[in-house]
C-alpha cells in the first residue's frame, strides 16, 4: 500500500513540473502536439526510473563508501545519466529501429531534462531505500508524460479559438500552465 500512494503522490501531489518546477523546459518546449509529448513521456519514464536505479546504486556502492557523496555526487550523477540517454540511444537503434525513429530527438533531450537529475538527487535527499527510489522515479516520470499530455491536448484546443493577439503563443502557454499548476494544487490533501 505504501508504494501505492508513494506513486499516486509523485504523479498527482508532488507533480514534478506542477509542484517541484523541474523539467519546465521540455514541458513548454514538447508539448505543442499530443503524439510528440506521449513519445517524450515514454522516453522520461523509461530514463527516469533506470536513472532512478543506477545513480541510486553508484551513489550506496561507491560514492558513500568513498566519502565522496558531497562533492562529487551532482557530477557523477549528471555523467551517469548522459553515459545512460547515450547507452540507450545505440541499443534502441541496434535492437528496434523502429522505436528508435518513433523517439527521434526526444532520447538526446532528456540528457538535458533537469528532472532526471532532480529525481536522482530527491531520492538521495529523501534517503529512500532501493525499492522506494525506483517507485518514485518511475511515478515521478509518469507524471511528468501526464503534464507533457495534458499541456499539449490543451494547446491543441487552443489553436482552434480566438486568443487575444497579446497573448498567442508562450503567453497564453505560461497562463495555461499556471492554471494547471493551481488545479493540481487540489489533489494537496488526497495522499
Amino acid at each position: 500500500m505504501e508504494y501505492i500512494l508513494l506513486i499516486i503522490s509523485t504523479i498527482l501531489v508532488n507533480n514534478i513540473v506542477f509542484a517541484q518546477t523541474l523539467g519546465i523546459c521540455p514541458f513548454l518546449g514538447v508539448s505543442s502536439k499530443i503524439s510528440s509529448s506521449v513519445g517524450m513521456g515514454a522516453a522520461v519514464v523509461f530514463v527516469i526510473t533506470i536513472a532512478t536505479l543506477i545513480t541510486f546504486l553508484i551513489n550506496d556502492a561507491i560514492l558513500i563508501p568513498l566519502h565522496l557523496d558531497g562533492f562529487l555526487q551532482t557530477l557523477v550523477f549528471i555523467l551517469v545519466i548522459a553515459a545512460l540517454v547515450q547507452m540507450v540511444e545505440i541499443i534502441l537503434k541496434k535492437i528496434s529501429p523502429s522505436l528508435y525513429s518513433a523517439l527521434g530527438i526526444f532520447l538526446p533531450l532528456i540528457t538535458t531534462n533537469c528532472a532526471v537529475l532532480g529525481v536522482a538527487l530527491l531520492v538521495i535527499q529523501k534517503e529512500y531505500n532501493l525499492l522506494e527510489s525506483v517507485v518514485y522515479g518511475f511515478g515521478t516520470a509518469v507524471g511528468f508524460g501526464l503534464a507533457l499530455v495534458i499541456m499539449a491536448g490543451i494547446r491543441e484546443q487552443l489553436e482552434l479559438v480566438s486568443v487575444p493577439k497579446g497573448m498567442k503563443g508562450n503567453p497564453i502557454t505560461l497562463v495555461t500552465a499556471g492554471i494547471l499548476a493551481l488545479a493540481f494544487m487540489g489533489f494537496a490533501n488526497l495522499v
